[in-house]
């Protein structure tokens, strides 16, 4: 009898898996890890560092790669694209300048909650730490805004490393992670197994001890006040929040830039904690007597820096649910802290026996007369001169379908587009909370590619539109049929703004001397006019939609009239 050691038939072993398992580069072992992990599509701009990823997406027809002309824009796109799905968008860049332009998208997915994984082309392993060409300590680069850094120095656990991004990036608050990838390994040939599909663990329901407490809370208060916000809304949980305002009449208002979590029609809806917000509002938050937080951060510009809720215990009876645990306490200090999903919470909101008659009626009653006469355009100033936003972004409101999709960058432009249009449902706006410049039309790209069927409106001030106006490229590129208004009143409004508060009549640095926004947009292949009255802007709009093409609206606004309140 031939006796065979352990040690050789581990070897034997590995000998067989090796037959089994075909050897395939580092860079399709990736492609193949990815398909794995159900992706479909990715944002890049091509470099060399990473050409056996490029070469082996040709073996994934599956997987759409969307060819960007920058690398912020192509991380802008992963991160709204991951807004819209609710998982991991995927971006890919080449190292040094490719990684430093794609960092803007990493930071707006870390402010955001918003999962993402950037991949990043990296110098082979031996010329690491000589300064060779292009390159970066990628852990020191982007340790402070991304959840996990990780450069992978053998092909044989690409498989691994990829599921633990894709768990990084979803579990707990979701977020960035940052994957590097030295080019020798991706050529390296090895023999290594796919891992599986990542699966979440499920989060907690909440237990009879918080909902009973919640229910005593809510039964004691006289002026409560709901604040929704953050990632995590599944149409059903939105659903579930507004059965259960309706049932207890409870005011609601949304966080920062997240207002399509509740419908803005209902008559519970009373505004928005935001850039411009209602005074009348702040007052209300100030004059709550419990705040039910859910999935908010409760961050410095929904509670207006911090003064309308006081860390660490704010003056409001607090109630705190967030998805993550971490979030619980750290800033905050419930009286109630609640680890669940958006779901769960929702679900049990709907089980809680509302009042027959809740004695904060009149309380949401006249929160909402607030809010409605908030979003109602005023008459235009008698010397206004241009287009009337106020009037156009109504009109917009009046004629869009529930599921049209708008997006912005950062401005004050912005201001107008959350003051006077109604959110009907999740996922219908991807604006940055982190406050990006130039976000609005690569959000616009990828919302118009996830979702072809939907109308996509993107707004950008004119110096907003100027961060990546070379977009329109990849808008007529992929087909993706958006319209952006560009707002043009020649000048930085929000810096001009604060200038015109601090150091009133001197202008310095904030004028912008833009190109013919027309021809430019022409020149790419889309659809494009002025708007210079306010009666031109519906025609013109109708236009644009129809034109089944990418298409732009130059609106010449007052440089003048700042924001809605403010006046030159």
């Amino acid at each position: 009898m031939h006796l065979t050691s352990t040690a050789d038939s581990r070897t034997d072993q590995a000998v067989s898996a090796e037959r089994i398992i075909p050897r395939r580069s580092g860079g399709r072992i990736l492609v193949d890890a990815l398909a794995c992990q159900g992706v479909d599509r990715l944002f890049c701009v091509p470099g060399e560092s990473y050409l056996d990823v490029l070469d082996s997406l040709l073996e994934h027809p599956s997987i759409r790669v969307v060819v960007t002309k920058h690398e912020g824009a192509a991380c802008e796109m992963a991160e709204a694209d991951a807004k819209l799905t609710g998982r991991p968008g995927i971006c890919f860049v080449t190292r040094g300048p490719g990684a430093m332009h794609a960092s803007i998208g990493v930071h707006v997915a870390s402010q955001d909650s918003s999962p993402l994984i950037l991949f990043v082309g990296q110098i082979a392993r031996q010329d690491r730490y000589r300064e060779a060409f292009q390159e970066v300590d990628y852990r020191a680069m982007f340790g402070s805004c991304a959840k996990w850094v990780v450069e992978i120095d053998d092909p044989a656990r690409i498989p691994e490393h990829v599921a633990r991004a894709f768990a990084t990036a979803m579990e707990g608050r979701p977020g960035p992670v940052v994957v590097v990838l030295p080019e020798d390994v991706l050529g390296e040939q090895c023999a290594t197994m796919d891992a599986r599909p990542v699966r979440l663990s499920v989060l907690p329901d909440p237990g009879s001890h918080e909902r009973d407490t919640l229910q005593r809370l809510l039964n004691s208060t006289q002026r409560p006040l709901v604040i929704v916000g953050g990632p995590g809304w599944s149409e059903d949980a939105s659903k579930d929040l507004a059965g259960f305002a309706t049932a207890w009449n409870i005011p609601v208002a949304c966080s920062f830039r997240r207002q399509d979590l509740f419908d803005n029609r209902l008559p519970q809806y009373i505004g928005h904690l935001s850039l411009g917000m209602n005074s009348a509002l702040a007052t209300r938050v100030r004059a709550a007597d419990l705040i039910l937080a859910i999935g908010t951060r409760l961050g410095d510009v929904t509670t207006d820096g911090y003064r309308l809720l006081t860390p660490p215990t704010p003056g409001q009876r607090l109630v705190h649910v967030h998805r993550a645990s971490s979030e619980l306490g750290r800033l905050f200090h419930a009286e109630l802290p609640i680890h669940a999903s958006m779901d769960a919470i929702a679900r049990l909101l709907t089980g809680l026996p509302a009042p027959a008659v809740a004695p904060w009626g009149e309380w949401t009653r006249a929160a909402r007369l607030e809010q409605e006469q908030f979003g109602r355009p005023s008459d235009p100033h008698p010397d206004e001169i241009g287009v009337n936003l106020a009037q156009a972004v109504s009109h917009l409101n009046q004629v869009l379908d529930n599921d049209a999709i708008i997006t912005n960058g950062a401005g004050n432009y912005t201001v107008w587009v959350h003051r006077y249009y109604q959110y009907r449902r999740p996922r219908t706006e991807l604006a940055p909370t982190c406050g990006t410049m130039g976000y609005g039309l690569p959000a616009a790209v990828a919302a118009k590619l996830r979702h072809p069927d939907r109308t996509v409106v993107c707004f950008a001030g004119d110096g907003c539109f100027l961060m990546y106006p070379q977009e329109l490229a990849t808008a007529v590129e992929q087909e993706a049929a958006i319209v952006i208004i560009v707002v043009n009143n020649g000048m930085y409004g929000t810096i001009r703004m604060h200038q015109e508060r601090r150091f009133p009549s001197r202008i310095s640095a904030t004028a912008i001397q833009g190109p013919d926004f027309v021809a430019l947009a022409r020149s790419f292949g889309a659809f494009a006019e002025k708007v210079e009255r306010t009666d031109e802007f519906m025609p013109a709009f109708e236009r644009a939609h129809a034109s089944g093409r990418p298409a732009l609206l130059e609106l010449k606004t007052d440089p003048r009239q700042l924001t809605p309140q403010m006046r030159i």
